[in-house]
Order: structure tokens, then C-alpha cells, then sequence
């Protein structure tokens, strides 16, 4: 078994990217062997390494690739196969060196996306899933109470709960992204409530959660956590995700950037641009629909590059098993 592994820029960490037919049915399930593996990683400098993907030829005639997405936990043999992760997906699109537009599946959230390369290398990844806006909210409700703060539950891609930084005692985007371990912590207890409400598991990657603040016009400034502390920037399905939310009336996304102001998309609108602010840098999304019907989101401007091609793995698992 041979992987590749590639860097998202703006992720926490490099993926591993695996040929799905290189391995047996069910071998997902055999947890052994992927605790495995991360020891091996560990051992061999790679410990950095905390993301999965698997890729491979679709069997779907109106998609191009299969991609499934395993995040590895803080627990040596801990996992989680219920999330999904937009630089992952960059990663193994980059890794399998398909020229043009490629459709993916994600199979681990039964997402289409679309990414589209640009003349200057970098790909615009699009979640190309319409809904209703009001199909964003799992509970129904655009606000309600987890911790004492009034947060957001929104899914589009992953489950995000967003909570106003200001709720935080957050007044600035300095503040927000020097946050520390205190306000880390309550998020974490945001997140865990959260999990509970919607039957996840509190120890899981999902729902993720991330502190958004006011800016400018078009702007919003965004932090969020990830199993293992504060991420370095904005996950690319943060991004989605709160560029979706930020369409749905009554979310705190949709208060803090001119709620009541703004208005429904008229037909034929074109793609609404959101300018986020991370502890990395910007990042551009927009969001496309009619009405309150939400038609695709989008990523814009985001690279990977190949850190190791064809390293050889200690898999154990052969495709005779």
C-alpha cells in the first residue's frame, strides 16, 4: 500500500492520502490496523499527520472521484468516520492529479462538490448542495441557549455551532484570536452540548464550533477549535458553513453581518461574497441561491501541495483479506 501526502493551505496538518481500491472491504472497520498505522506515523517523524482520505474512481457516472474522510482523535486508537474535511478533499483532488473541474462525492456526508482549478494554481471548491435555507437549522431554531450563550447550530457539510464573539467578551478581532485556554474551554463545552443535543458523540469531531465577531461590510471574523485546541485558521467547511449560515435569518452569522438589512436573493442573483477574517489570513466564500433556497457554496482561492508522493505504508491488510 502506497500513499501520498498533501498540505491544504490554511489546515491544521498534511493529509495522507490513500487509494481506496487498494484495500479490502470493511478494512475501515478494522481499527487496529489504523491505530497501527498512526504509530508507524509516529514513529517515523509523521506524527503531524491526523487526517485520512481515501480516493478512487467513482461509480457514480455523474461524479469523477469517491472521496471518504477518517480524522483521527486525540486517542492513540481513536477515530472518527462521520465528518468531513473540505482541505482533505483539496488534498486527495491535488493528489490525484486529475486536470480541470472534478466532481467529487463525499461519501462520508453525501456532499457534491465541485472544484475548479484557476489560472494561477489555486482551486475554487464548491458545495453544490440546494436546500431551503430553513433546512440548515437541525433543530429548527435559528438561536437557542447551550452554556448560558445563545449559539447557532447550522449544518451544510459539517454541523457547525457558532457563538458571537461579543457573547464571549470578545469586542475585537485582537481579542478573539488572542484568545487563550479559558475561552477554549467554554467553545469546547459549547461543542460537547451540542453533540448531546444532536445525538452525537461528546468526544466526536462533530459539530465543530467556532466564535465569529462583527467587521466591515461584507466581512466577519471567525475562530474556530478543532479536537486538539484552536485551529490555526478557519476549516474550509467552517467556511461553507458559515457562509451558509450567514444566509439564514435569525443566526447569529445573519445578525452580525446587517441581519435584518439584508435581503432574500432575487432570481438570477448572482454569487453573494463573504470576506472572513481568520488568525491565518483571509478567506473568501460566497453563497448562490433564490429566495430562501440556498443553490451551492463556495471557497475561493485555496491551494495544496504534495509534501510526499508514493510513501510506502506497513499496512498489514491485503486485498485478498
Amino acid at each position: 500500500m502506497i500513499a501520498d501526502v498533501v498540505r491544504a493551505e490554511g489546515a491544521p496538518g498534511p493529509t495522507l492520502v490513500l487509494d481506496q481500491g487498494g484495500l479490502p472491504r470493511g478494512a475501515l472497520a478494522l481499527r487496529g490496523e489504523l491505530t497501527a498505522l498512526r504509530r508507524w506515523l509516529e514513529e517515523t517523524g509523521r506524527g503531524r499527520i491526523h487526517k485520512i482520505a481515501l480516493v478512487g474512481r467513482s461509480p457514480v457516472a455523474s461524479y469523477d472521484v469517491d472521496y471518504r474522510f477518517v480524522q483521527c482523535l486525540p486517542e492513540p486508537d481513536g477515530f472518527d468516520f462521520r465528518a468531513g474535511c473540505g482541505h482533505s478533499l483539496l488534498a486527495a483532488v491535488v493528489a490525484s492529479g486529475r486536470r480541470g473541474p472534478v466532481r467529487v462525492r463525499a461519501v462520508t456526508t453525501g456532499d457534491p462538490v465541485l472544484c475548479l482549478p484557476r489560472p494561477d494554481g489555486s482551486y475554487t471548491v464548491r458545495l453544490e448542495r440546494a436546500v431551503p435555507t430553513a433546512a440548515l437549522l437541525p433543530t429548527g431554531r435559528p438561536v437557542q441557549r447551550l452554556c448560558g450563550l445563545p449559539v447557532s447550530l447550522v449544518r451544510y457539510g459539517n454541523p457547525y455551532v457558532f457563538v458571537a464573539a461579543r457573547d464571549l467578551g470578545l469586542s475585537s478581532r485582537d481579542a478573539l484570536f488572542g484568545a487563550g485556554a479559558e475561552v477554549l474551554a467554554r467553545l469546547l463545552a459549547v461543542r460537547a452540548a451540542a453533540a448531546r443535543l444532536l445525538g452525537l458523540p461528546a468526544g466526536g469531531a462533530l459539530p465543530k464550533v467556532a466564535a465569529v465577531g462583527a467587521s466591515l461590510p461584507g466581512r466577519l471574523t471567525a475562530r474556530a477549535a478543532t479536537v486538539a485546541g484552536w485551529h490555526p485558521g478557519l476549516a474550509l467547511t467552517g467556511g461553507l458553513c458559515l457562509a451558509a449560515a450567514r444566509e439564514v435569518p435569525g443566526t447569529v452569522p445573519w445578525l452580525l453581518s446587517e441581519g435584518p438589512h439584508r435581503r432574500p436573493w432575487a432570481a438570477g442573483d448572482r454569487e453573494r461574497p463573504l470576506r472572513l477574517d481568520t488568525p491565518s489570513g483571509p478567506m473568501l466564500v460566497s453563497a448562490a441561491g433564490s429566495g430562501r433556497r440556498l443553490a451551492h457554496v463556495a471557497v475561493h482561492g485555496k491551494r495544496a501541495r504534495v509534501l510526499e508522493r508514493s510513501l510506502p505504508l506497513p499496512w498489514r491488510i491485503h486485498v485478498t483479506a
